[in-house]
Protein backbone atom coordinates (compact mmCIF):
# COMPACT_ATOMS: atom_id res chain seq x y z
CA UNK A 1 0.00 0.00 0.00
CA UNK A 2 1.29 3.47 -0.91
CA UNK A 3 1.92 5.78 2.04
CA UNK A 4 2.53 9.05 0.17
CA UNK A 5 1.13 10.50 -3.02
CA UNK A 6 3.23 13.21 -4.67
CA UNK A 7 1.65 15.57 -7.18
CA UNK A 8 2.99 18.58 -9.02
CA UNK A 9 5.89 19.65 -11.20
CA UNK A 10 7.75 17.01 -13.22
CA UNK A 11 10.87 18.12 -15.11
CA UNK A 12 13.77 16.72 -17.10
CA UNK A 13 16.78 18.46 -15.50
CA UNK A 14 20.15 19.05 -17.15
CA UNK A 15 22.97 20.13 -14.82
CA UNK A 16 25.85 22.20 -16.23
CA UNK A 17 28.84 22.47 -13.91
CA UNK A 18 30.02 23.19 -11.36
CA UNK A 19 32.15 25.66 -13.32
CA UNK A 20 34.49 28.41 -12.20
CA UNK A 21 32.62 31.05 -14.21
CA UNK A 22 30.24 31.40 -17.11
CA UNK A 23 31.93 31.49 -20.53
CA UNK A 24 32.34 34.90 -22.12
CA UNK A 25 30.46 35.73 -25.31
CA UNK A 26 31.68 33.73 -28.29
CA UNK A 27 33.75 31.27 -26.26
CA UNK A 28 33.36 27.58 -25.44
CA UNK A 29 33.65 26.11 -21.94
CA UNK A 30 34.42 22.38 -21.86
CA UNK A 31 32.70 20.36 -19.12
CA UNK A 32 33.36 16.78 -18.10
CA UNK A 33 29.66 15.92 -18.33
CA UNK A 34 26.15 17.39 -18.21
CA UNK A 35 24.04 14.86 -16.34
CA UNK A 36 20.32 14.61 -17.04
CA UNK A 37 18.03 13.68 -14.18
CA UNK A 38 14.39 13.39 -13.22
CA UNK A 39 13.49 16.62 -11.49
CA UNK A 40 10.77 18.99 -10.37
CA UNK A 41 9.39 19.25 -6.85
CA UNK A 42 7.10 16.24 -7.03
CA UNK A 43 9.67 13.91 -8.61
CA UNK A 44 12.45 15.01 -6.26
CA UNK A 45 10.37 14.46 -3.13
CA UNK A 46 9.14 11.06 -4.37
CA UNK A 47 12.70 9.88 -5.12
CA UNK A 48 13.98 11.18 -1.78
CA UNK A 49 11.17 9.35 0.04
CA UNK A 50 11.99 6.13 -1.79
CA UNK A 51 15.62 6.49 -0.69
CA UNK A 52 14.32 6.64 2.89
CA UNK A 53 12.30 3.46 2.47
CA UNK A 54 8.90 5.14 2.03
CA UNK A 55 6.56 4.05 -0.75
CA UNK A 56 5.51 6.96 -2.94
CA UNK A 57 3.50 7.35 -6.12
CA UNK A 58 3.62 10.27 -8.53
CA UNK A 59 0.85 12.03 -10.39
CA UNK A 60 1.53 14.76 -12.94
CA UNK A 61 1.89 15.38 -16.66
CA UNK A 62 4.71 14.79 -19.14
CA UNK A 63 4.86 14.98 -22.91
CA UNK A 64 4.86 12.12 -25.42
CA UNK A 65 8.60 12.36 -26.06
CA UNK A 66 12.04 11.13 -25.07
CA UNK A 67 12.09 13.33 -21.99
CA UNK A 68 9.07 11.47 -20.66
CA UNK A 69 10.83 8.15 -21.32
CA UNK A 70 13.87 9.34 -19.36
CA UNK A 71 11.72 10.39 -16.42
CA UNK A 72 9.83 7.09 -16.37
CA UNK A 73 13.04 5.04 -16.53
CA UNK A 74 14.69 7.06 -13.74
CA UNK A 75 11.66 7.02 -11.47
CA UNK A 76 11.08 3.29 -11.85
CA UNK A 77 14.74 2.61 -11.14
CA UNK A 78 14.37 4.55 -7.88
CA UNK A 79 11.30 2.54 -6.86
CA UNK A 80 8.79 5.36 -7.39
CA UNK A 81 5.32 4.46 -8.64
CA UNK A 82 4.64 6.35 -11.86
CA UNK A 83 1.68 4.53 -13.37
CA UNK A 84 -0.52 7.58 -12.75
CA UNK A 85 1.68 10.01 -14.67
CA UNK A 86 -0.27 11.22 -17.70
CA UNK A 87 1.32 11.69 -21.13
CA UNK A 88 -0.08 14.57 -23.15
CA UNK A 89 0.35 15.54 -26.80
CA UNK A 90 -0.29 19.25 -26.33
CA UNK A 91 3.04 20.09 -24.67
CA UNK A 92 6.54 18.61 -24.48
CA UNK A 93 7.98 17.31 -21.24
CA UNK A 94 9.10 20.21 -19.06
CA UNK A 95 12.84 20.90 -19.11
CA UNK A 96 15.24 22.90 -16.98
CA UNK A 97 18.90 23.69 -17.54
CA UNK A 98 20.66 24.44 -14.24
CA UNK A 99 23.88 26.46 -14.44
CA UNK A 100 26.16 25.81 -11.46
CA UNK A 101 28.86 28.44 -10.94
CA UNK A 102 31.24 28.20 -7.98
CA UNK A 103 30.40 30.71 -5.27
CA UNK A 104 27.20 31.90 -6.98
CA UNK A 105 23.53 31.03 -6.72
CA UNK A 106 22.07 28.72 -9.33
CA UNK A 107 20.76 30.01 -12.66
CA UNK A 108 17.82 28.28 -14.33
CA UNK A 109 16.58 28.11 -17.91
CA UNK A 110 13.12 26.57 -17.79
CA UNK A 111 10.43 25.33 -20.19
CA UNK A 112 7.14 24.70 -18.27
CA UNK A 113 5.93 22.26 -20.93
CA UNK A 114 3.44 19.59 -19.89
CA UNK A 115 3.11 20.97 -16.37
CA UNK A 116 0.72 23.46 -18.00
CA UNK A 117 -1.67 20.59 -18.69
CA UNK A 118 -1.80 19.29 -15.12
CA UNK A 119 -5.06 19.95 -13.25
CA UNK A 120 -6.80 18.63 -10.15
CA UNK A 121 -8.82 16.39 -12.49
CA UNK A 122 -5.69 14.24 -12.86
CA UNK A 123 -5.82 13.42 -9.12
CA UNK A 124 -8.43 10.69 -8.50
CA UNK A 125 -10.34 10.93 -5.23
CA UNK A 126 -10.34 7.15 -4.67
CA UNK A 127 -6.52 7.20 -4.89
CA UNK A 128 -6.31 10.17 -2.53
CA UNK A 129 -8.51 8.56 0.09
CA UNK A 130 -6.13 5.59 0.48
CA UNK A 131 -3.05 7.73 1.20
CA UNK A 132 -1.58 8.66 4.55
CA UNK A 133 0.01 11.85 3.21
CA UNK A 134 -0.67 13.88 0.07
CA UNK A 135 2.15 16.17 -1.05
CA UNK A 136 1.65 18.94 -3.64
CA UNK A 137 4.83 20.47 -5.00
CA UNK A 138 5.09 23.64 -7.06
CA UNK A 139 1.77 25.31 -6.30
CA UNK A 140 1.42 28.57 -8.29
CA UNK A 141 3.71 27.23 -11.01
CA UNK A 142 0.88 24.95 -12.19
CA UNK A 143 -1.25 27.20 -14.42
CA UNK A 144 -3.93 24.53 -14.88
CA UNK A 145 -4.77 24.52 -11.18
CA UNK A 146 -7.94 26.37 -10.21
CA UNK A 147 -7.91 27.63 -6.61
CA UNK A 148 -11.50 26.61 -5.93
CA UNK A 149 -10.92 23.11 -7.32
CA UNK A 150 -7.78 22.77 -5.21
CA UNK A 151 -9.67 23.96 -2.15
CA UNK A 152 -12.28 21.25 -2.75
CA UNK A 153 -9.50 18.65 -3.06
CA UNK A 154 -7.86 19.79 0.19
CA UNK A 155 -11.22 19.64 1.96
CA UNK A 156 -11.65 16.10 0.67
CA UNK A 157 -8.25 15.18 2.12
CA UNK A 158 -9.23 16.65 5.48
CA UNK A 159 -12.51 14.70 5.50
CA UNK A 160 -10.61 11.52 4.54
CA UNK A 161 -7.96 12.00 7.29
CA UNK A 162 -5.20 12.41 4.70
CA UNK A 163 -2.46 14.75 5.91
CA UNK A 164 -1.55 17.43 3.35
CA UNK A 165 1.90 18.94 2.77
CA UNK A 166 2.23 21.79 0.27
CA UNK A 167 5.14 23.79 -1.04
CA UNK A 168 5.20 26.48 -3.69
CA UNK A 169 7.08 27.95 -6.60
CA UNK A 170 6.38 31.68 -6.76
CA UNK A 171 6.42 33.10 -10.29
CA UNK A 172 7.90 36.53 -10.83
CA UNK A 173 5.29 39.16 -10.07
CA UNK A 174 3.12 37.09 -7.70
CA UNK A 175 2.66 39.07 -4.50
CA UNK A 176 0.20 38.95 -1.63
CA UNK A 177 -1.98 36.36 0.08
CA UNK A 178 -5.13 36.55 -2.03
CA UNK A 179 -4.70 33.16 -3.71
CA UNK A 180 -2.99 31.40 -0.80
CA UNK A 181 -5.16 32.56 2.10
CA UNK A 182 -8.27 30.45 1.29
CA UNK A 183 -6.10 27.33 1.13
CA UNK A 184 -4.04 27.72 4.30
CA UNK A 185 -6.65 26.46 6.81
CA UNK A 186 -6.87 23.19 4.84
CA UNK A 187 -3.10 22.67 4.40
CA UNK A 188 -1.73 20.68 7.33
CA UNK A 189 1.94 21.56 6.72
CA UNK A 190 2.99 24.51 4.56
CA UNK A 191 6.69 24.55 3.59
CA UNK A 192 7.83 27.74 1.78
CA UNK A 193 11.34 29.15 1.80
CA UNK A 194 11.94 32.62 3.19
CA UNK A 195 11.91 34.32 -0.23
CA UNK A 196 8.56 32.72 -1.07
CA UNK A 197 7.24 33.69 2.36
CA UNK A 198 8.30 37.27 1.66
CA UNK A 199 6.42 37.27 -1.67
CA UNK A 200 3.21 36.27 0.11
CA UNK A 201 3.52 38.37 3.26
CA UNK A 202 5.53 41.39 2.14
CA UNK A 203 7.76 41.19 5.24
CA UNK A 204 11.32 39.91 5.54
CA UNK A 205 11.53 38.96 9.22
CA UNK A 206 10.63 35.27 9.59
CA UNK A 207 8.79 35.90 12.88
CA UNK A 208 6.58 38.41 11.06
CA UNK A 209 6.10 35.96 8.20
CA UNK A 210 4.93 33.30 10.66
CA UNK A 211 2.51 35.80 12.20
CA UNK A 212 1.01 36.56 8.78
CA UNK A 213 0.51 32.89 7.95
CA UNK A 214 -0.91 32.19 11.43
CA UNK A 215 -3.32 35.10 11.05
CA UNK A 216 -4.52 33.65 7.75
CA UNK A 217 -5.43 30.36 9.45
CA UNK A 218 -2.32 28.29 8.77
CA UNK A 219 -1.80 25.11 10.77
CA UNK A 220 1.86 24.05 10.76
CA UNK A 221 4.25 26.31 8.84
CA UNK A 222 7.94 25.54 8.28
CA UNK A 223 10.01 28.24 6.57
CA UNK A 224 13.39 27.11 5.24
CA UNK A 225 16.25 29.61 5.24
CA UNK A 226 19.11 27.88 3.44
CA UNK A 227 22.29 28.00 5.48
CA UNK A 228 20.46 29.89 8.24
CA UNK A 229 18.32 26.84 9.05
CA UNK A 230 14.56 26.87 9.45
CA UNK A 231 11.77 28.25 11.62
CA UNK A 232 8.44 26.61 12.38
CA UNK A 233 5.06 27.46 13.84
CA UNK A 234 2.38 25.17 15.24
CA UNK A 235 -0.49 26.08 17.56
CA UNK A 236 1.06 29.42 18.52
CA UNK A 237 4.43 27.85 19.45
CA UNK A 238 7.55 28.47 17.39
CA UNK A 239 10.85 26.70 16.89
CA UNK A 240 14.12 27.83 15.37
CA UNK A 241 16.47 25.21 13.98
CA UNK A 242 20.04 25.66 12.81
CA UNK A 243 21.57 23.99 9.78
CA UNK A 244 24.16 21.27 9.31
CA UNK A 245 27.28 22.52 7.58
CA UNK A 246 28.39 20.51 4.56
CA UNK A 247 30.53 21.30 1.54
CA UNK A 248 27.82 22.34 -0.89
CA UNK A 249 28.30 21.48 -4.56
CA UNK A 250 24.72 22.06 -5.72
CA UNK A 251 21.88 23.28 -3.47
CA UNK A 252 19.22 22.58 -6.12
CA UNK A 253 17.43 19.77 -4.29
CA UNK A 254 17.94 20.76 -0.68
CA UNK A 255 14.45 22.17 -0.15
CA UNK A 256 12.74 19.12 -1.64
CA UNK A 257 14.96 16.79 0.39
CA UNK A 258 14.09 18.78 3.52
CA UNK A 259 10.40 18.35 2.74
CA UNK A 260 10.84 14.60 2.30
CA UNK A 261 12.34 14.54 5.81
CA UNK A 262 9.32 16.43 7.13
CA UNK A 263 7.04 13.85 5.54
CA UNK A 264 8.93 10.97 7.16
CA UNK A 265 8.60 12.71 10.52
CA UNK A 266 4.84 13.00 9.99
CA UNK A 267 4.53 9.33 9.09
CA UNK A 268 6.42 8.29 12.23
CA UNK A 269 4.60 10.73 14.52
CA UNK A 270 7.71 12.60 15.63
CA UNK A 271 7.64 15.80 17.65
CA UNK A 272 8.37 18.85 15.53
CA UNK A 273 11.92 19.51 16.89
CA UNK A 274 12.99 15.95 15.98
CA UNK A 275 11.41 16.35 12.54
CA UNK A 276 13.28 19.63 11.97
CA UNK A 277 16.64 18.06 12.87
CA UNK A 278 16.04 15.05 10.66
CA UNK A 279 14.75 17.14 7.73
CA UNK A 280 17.79 19.41 8.06
CA UNK A 281 20.11 16.42 7.80
CA UNK A 282 18.36 15.10 4.69
CA UNK A 283 18.28 18.58 3.16
CA UNK A 284 22.00 19.11 3.76
CA UNK A 285 22.83 15.75 2.20
CA UNK A 286 21.25 16.80 -1.11
CA UNK A 287 23.82 19.56 -1.63
CA UNK A 288 26.86 17.28 -1.76
CA UNK A 289 26.68 16.47 -5.48
CA UNK A 290 25.36 17.99 -8.68
CA UNK A 291 21.75 16.93 -9.11
CA UNK A 292 18.74 17.27 -6.87
CA UNK A 293 18.62 13.70 -5.50
CA UNK A 294 21.91 11.89 -6.21
CA UNK A 295 23.49 12.40 -2.78
CA UNK A 296 20.38 12.33 -0.57
CA UNK A 297 20.73 10.25 2.60
CA UNK A 298 18.88 7.06 3.29
CA UNK A 299 17.02 7.02 6.60
CA UNK A 300 19.83 5.07 8.28
CA UNK A 301 22.46 7.47 6.93
CA UNK A 302 20.50 10.50 8.12
CA UNK A 303 19.99 9.08 11.60
CA UNK A 304 23.69 8.17 11.89
CA UNK A 305 24.64 11.67 10.74
CA UNK A 306 22.36 13.20 13.39
CA UNK A 307 24.03 11.15 16.12
CA UNK A 308 27.44 12.41 15.06
CA UNK A 309 26.47 16.07 14.59
CA UNK A 310 24.56 18.13 17.13
CA UNK A 311 21.97 20.64 15.96
CA UNK A 312 20.15 23.04 18.25
CA UNK A 313 16.40 23.59 18.08
CA UNK A 314 15.14 26.35 20.35
CA UNK A 315 11.49 26.82 21.24
CA UNK A 316 9.71 30.12 21.74
CA UNK A 317 6.37 31.81 21.37
CA UNK A 318 5.37 34.06 18.55
CA UNK A 319 5.96 37.78 19.21
CA UNK A 320 2.69 39.55 18.48
CA UNK A 321 3.97 43.08 19.19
Amino acid sequence: MTDVGCAGILVEDTFCGPMGDLPVAGSVLLLDHMPMRAGGCAANVAIDLAKQGITAELVGCVGSDGGADLLAKTLKAQGVGCEMIARVDTYPTSKTIILLVDGQDRRYLHVPGANKAFTTNHIPRDWLSKLKIFYLGGLFALPGFNIQDLLDLLRFCRASSVTTVVDVVVPQGLRGMNQLAPLLPYIDVFVPNEDEAWAFTGVTDTNDQLKCFHGAGANTVIITRGGAGSVALRAGRTWQCGSYQTRAVDPSGSGDAFTSGVIRGLLLGWELPTTLRYASAVGASATRAAGATDSVFSALEAEAFMKEHALTVSEGTIRWM
